[in-house]
């Protein structure tokens, strides 16, 4: 592809990546990533936690050199999608609710972002190669000419091949998001933006189609700032390493432990947790770049879910409250689903597998499981009642009920709450 029309197609792809409402692209080379040593140093470390799917070899090998995952790669893009939405009056102060991260409580990010890019690669194709994904007028130039049509006639081109990311495949995206200059790596691991602070999520997608790349970020504007450091309530940030790269324990880390971590959470950490049930956004909530520069979510589907009624219908042959047969003439379940912005925790406590599932679906909190999320639950209780001058009744009649949940997990972390009653 000449010079010119390369940089006319990707002067145009970041155009239409802000059609489809991405606060920002770039683009950057497939070379092996700079950080790849430090990748090995730290799961060599055990700092992966149980997330063994980043030790295996193979997808360190990938996570090194995008070559790996599609040969063919040319180019990579990386396009950053905003989520910022302001915690609802008296979360996370209130003990009594619950903290959500705030990624988690609308539609699954990973499910939008991909939609998008998925979409942006079609254009990319009907822009290059005249495929179905291109539309009348879609596309054109500066000067008003389509793209395609500086580019080299062919008689039968091949589709473009592209492979998208959501924080879900062996790349390592936020280098590769430094490399594209969308920001640098904060001492929170975290990629910041200098307008736009870090709350927002990362696509990528990796495409056979040469581009011109954009200057990597090459400044560390975290300078002397502590902040999250010394924010974080587990002491899971650990600072810079000898390169230069952010690091973290994720044995220690919140959002680690109440999504990730199968298996009951280490005792020393509980009380640390406080009312975070799901993620943790401590380490973003004191950065000074957000603080003054965050970008507030756009896309509506980001939304925290209100309270709603669900309705399902019974199993005849599930056992009732009783043990008995329930009765088919009963009808139908009806429940009200608790909201995701600051919703009660004992509401949370009782709720039942299938109002969980009507709870999480569509959302990035099914990730953590019904059990996975009852435990966080119980052990936010449990600091709830350690902090409470009074036994709060209805938070210990939701955990002694857990005491007998068939998960012990679950059942033990009940148990270790009822123990935090002040004065117990």
């Amino acid at each position: 592809m000449p010079e010119d029309a390369a940089g006319t197609l990707a002067a145009a792809l970041k155009e239409h990546a802000a059609t489809l409402g991405f606060s920002r692209c770039g683009i950057t080379t497939p070379e092996p990533s700079e950080q790849a040593a430090f990748f090995r140093r730290w799961v060599a470390r055990g700092y992966h936690g149980g997330m063994g799917y980043l030790a295996r070899e193979d997808a360190v090998a990938r996570r090194e050199d995008p070559t790996l995952t599609m040969e063919s790669v040319r180019s990579v893009v990386v396009v950053t999608h905003p989520y910022h939405q302001e915690d609802p009056p008296g979360v996370p102060d209130d003990r009594s609710r619950a903290v959500i991260a705030r990624y988690a409580r609308g539609r699954d990010y990973h499910k939008v972002v991909k939609k998008k890019l998925l979409a942006l690669g079609r254009w990319l194709e009907g822009e290059t190669r005249g495929g179905a994904g291109s539309t009348a007028g879609s596309g054109a130039g500066h000067d008003g000419a389509p793209v395609r049509a500086a580019l080299p006639a062919g008689s039968a081109p091949p589709p473009v091949r592209a492979r998208a990311y959501v924080d879900t495949g062996p790349i390592l995206e936020r280098d590769l998001a430094r490399r594209a200059g969308l920001g640098w790596q904060g001492k929170n691991t975290m990629l910041i933006h200098p307008r736009a602070g870090s709350w927002f999520f990362l696509g990528v997608l990796l495409v056979d189609v040469a581009l011109p790349s954009d200057d990597p970020f090459a400044a560390d504007r975290c300078g002397s700032c502590r902040a999250c450091l010394d924010a974080c309530p587990t002491g899971a940030l650990l600072g810079r390493d000898a390169d230069g790269a952010p690091v973290m324990d994720a044995r220690r880390c919140i959002s680690y432990l109440t999504i990730e971590h199968r298996g009951p959470i280490p005792e020393e950490l509980r009380p640390l947790m406080g009312n975070r049930v799901f993620g943790c956004d401590i380490c973003q909530e004191v950065c000074p770049w957000n603080r003054r520069f965050a970008e507030p979510a756009v896309e509506r589907d980001y939304a925290a879910r209100a309270a709603w009624e669900a309705e399902w219908d019974r199993d005849p042959d599930a056992p009732d409250d009783d043990g008995e047969a329930a009765c088919v003439e009963a009808g139908p379940i009806r429940a009200t689903i608790p909201t995701t912005d600051g919703p009660a925790l004992v509401d949370l406590m009782r709720m039942s597998e299938e109002e969980w599932d009507a709870y999480t679906r569509g959302s990035a909190m099914r990730r953590a499981g019904y059990a996975g999320l009852r435990r966080n639950v119980a052990i936010a209780l449990g600091n709830l009642l350690a902090a409470s001058a009074t036994s709060d009744p209805e938070a210990v009649d939701a955990l002694m009920a857990a005491l007998s949940d068939d998960d012990q997990v679950v059942a033990e972390a009940a148990a270790w709450a009822l123990g935090r009653v002040a004065g117990a």
